[in-house]
């Protein structure tokens, strides 16, 4: 099966720094077309999101559940389907665990739920560590989502990314649209 990976912040929506109320929830431009396309075409879509704001209690996993419960409905509503899976990391910074991104756990995992064949998925991300843990488990095709504060030239061994400003562009001309 094929899949892509979605960051949330900054790619979903938008991202004014731990977004957890549903107020402060604002969808990203384009994000609606973006999601029906890769639908569309057939992928899987999953939502993989550092959530550190909850371990370093900033707010709750219950606020984190609310406000992803919001997003899933609004996407129903809107789309007539949500994301497949959502995969979240609730640790902070400091804590050494497997899922955090830049490591691949949370890519991993839904592998393993949904035996996906990672030569054919998509990670689409705004930062180097959406990239690395795209890289670090595999994923064939990374897109990076250039917002002017990360430079994606200054990482190493990051193969097949594409560093643009509409995902969705780059996901038609991959795919031979």
């Amino acid at each position: 099966m094929k899949a892509v990976f979605f960051d949330r912040d900054g790619i979903i929506n938008e991202d004014f720094g731990y977004v957890y109320k549903i107020e402060e929830f604002i969808f990203m431009d384009d994000i609606f077309e973006l999601l029906k396309f890769c639908k569309q075409k057939g992928f899987l879509l999953f939502l993989i999101t550092n959530q550190s704001g909850i371990g370093r209690g900033y707010y709750t996993l219950g606020d984190f559940k609310e406000v992803t419960l919001y997003m899933q409905n609004e996407l129903k509503k809107s789309l007539g389907f949500c994301f497949d899976s959502i995969y979240f990391c609730p640790h902070n910074t400091k804590e050494d665990c497997l899922c955090r991104k830049p490591k691949p756990g949370m890519i991993k995992k839904a592998q393993s739920d949904y035996d996906l064949n990672l030569d054919e998925c998509f990670i689409i991300g705004d930062k180097i560590t959406d990239m690395q843990a795209g890289q670090n488990a595999g994923v064939k095709n990374k897109i990076f989502l250039k917002k002017g504060y990360e430079d994606i030239s200054k990482i190493d061994n990051i193969q097949v990314v594409y560093s643009i400003k509409q995902a969705l562009e780059v996901m038609k001309k991959i795919l031979g649209e």
